[in-house]
């Protein structure tokens, strides 16, 4: 993967690791990235790095390990496969310790195969050792192996580190809040995403098959450089739309039924993760307008509530509130609005949160409760804004709402003042979509 200025991220991804060094104190720590994945037989799975690893590299290539020491003079040490020139004709490029090196500004390069021998001379009266701890049992028992290999040089005068610490602890802080370079990443990853929504709303038409939507959507995330959906596409028409992870994308199209796609792609390594829904039709009857336009005032108010100093709960209890009286009002529950929040009986019918961090990963890291409490927000933080309703049919539930699903998300970074829409480029107001609609097929 070849990002825009090497230049520029060297120098990011140095600073990164000064900063993970210094949060550290004293200690090493070493980042494994993603090992490659069979898909079947001798076929592996498109490869795709670890996102603590690559946050701190910029390193695509598998087979590789970071090591960090820390203290008064704070080194990073990759681990890397050599240059094989037979392998390189059959795989690609690889740079090999000392092209590492050069390119991506680490103190020092070595090759993979040389890591278990120097971490069992690094970790020598080092106080602790960070690394993703409990994450894969293969690294958990190399981790043992450096800690016995140290012990076993007690008798010199050799101690080993007292402390074993997950390393995601502090990684996961330093990528919750974005720079300027990945808003930027973010912001094209958004764009291209929301021009593939407005793909599948101009082509969509009853006979189709939800897969052929899905085609529609990922040619527009490719042709426009995106590497990779960022997950696989959610393309649910009808009660599909009821099933909050529905990816089997199979159903044919119904004239009357309404669409949900939640599709994002992948750029840079960054996500995107956008919700439309829209009548198959190009026109929303009166009970999915209805629902759609709660839906959306949900997503308003908890919009709203985006900004820095409010808590993270605060958009998503505005936005329940909005659509446990909107399922009163809909006759989908019965009571009182204080009941349906006190006994969640909304829940039938919203059972998620209403969004999640977003970054190099769609679910990002980051914790969202700090001591017990929730985290307040501050500018620099990306998540995303997605309530819905999912009405599945049953005999309690009014016949014109049944097998309903409406989930509307936007991707939002924090700012100053309040919050910037990434994602706004894709039709979400009733009469914008109709309109998109109609003008696609008056086109074809």
């Amino acid at each position: 993967m070849q990002l825009s200025d090497p230049s520029l991220d060297r120098s990011i991804h140095a600073e990164r690791r000064h900063r993970l060094a210094q949060a550290m104190g004293t200690g090493i720590a070493v980042i494994p990235t993603a090992p490659e994945r069979i898909r079947n037989r001798d076929t592996h799975y498109p490869y795709r790095f670890d996102s603590h690893f690559y946050h701190l590299t910029g390193f695509t290539e598998p087979e590789a390990a970071l090591v960090i020491v820390a203290g008064n003079a704070p080194r990073a040490l990759l681990f890397c496969r050599e240059r094989n020139e037979e392998r390189e004709t059959w795989d690609g490029f690889r740079y090999g310790p000392e092209g590492a090196r050069e390119h991506f500004g680490f103190d020092e390069a070595h090759p993979i195969g040389a890591l278990d021998e120097q971490l069992a001379q690094l970790l020598e009266n080092q106080v602790a050792l960070y690394y993703p701890l409990g994450s894969d049992p293969e690294w958990d028992a190399r981790a043992i192996r450096w800690l016995n290999a140290v012990r076993a040089k007690a008798r010199t005068g050799i101690a080993a580190p007292e402390q074993v610490r997950d390393v995601r602890a502090l990684l996961d802080e330093m990528r919750l809040v974005k720079d300027a370079r990945e808003l930027a990443l973010m912001r094209r990853a958004a764009s291209i995403s929301a021009a593939a929504h407005r793909r599948a709303m101009r082509s969509a038409r009853a006979g189709q098959f939800e897969y052929q939507v899905e085609a529609e959507l990922l040619y527009e995330f490719r042709r426009n450089g995106a590497q990779f959906p960022a997950y696989w596409p959610i393309v649910a028409s009808g009660a599909n739309a009821c099933v909050l992870h529905y990816v089997s994308n199979d159903a044919r199209l119904l004239d009357g039924d309404l669409l949900l796609i939640d599709a994002g792609c992948e750029l840079g390594g960054y996500a995107s993760d956008i919700t439309r829904t829209f009548p198959v039709s190009g026109r929303f009857s009166g009970a999915q307008r209805d629902v759609y336009e709660l839906v959306l005032a949900a997503q308003g108010a908890a919009m709203q509530n985006i900004s820095p100093g409010k808590a993270w709960n605060e958009p998503h209890d505005a936005a329940v509130k909005v659509l446990a009286q909107g399922m009163l009002d809909l006759k989908l529950l019965s009571g009182s609005l204080e009941e349906a929040l006190q006994k969640e009986s909304y829940k039938r019918f919203y059972m998620h949160r209403t969004g999640h961090w977003l970054g190099l990963d769609v679910h990002d890291a980051g914790d969202y409760k700090r001591d017990g409490r929730w985290r307040p927000l501050q500018p620099g933080m990306t998540l995303t804004v997605e309530p819905g309703l999912y009405i599945r049919s049953a005999d309690d539930v009014p016949a014109p709402l049944r097998n309903i699903g409406v989930r509307i998300e936007d991707d939002v970074v924090v700012t100053a003042t309040g919050c910037e829409v990434l994602t706004g480029e894709a039709p979400k107001r009733v009469d914008d979509i109709e309109a998109l609609m109609r003008d696609g097929r008056t086109a074809a």
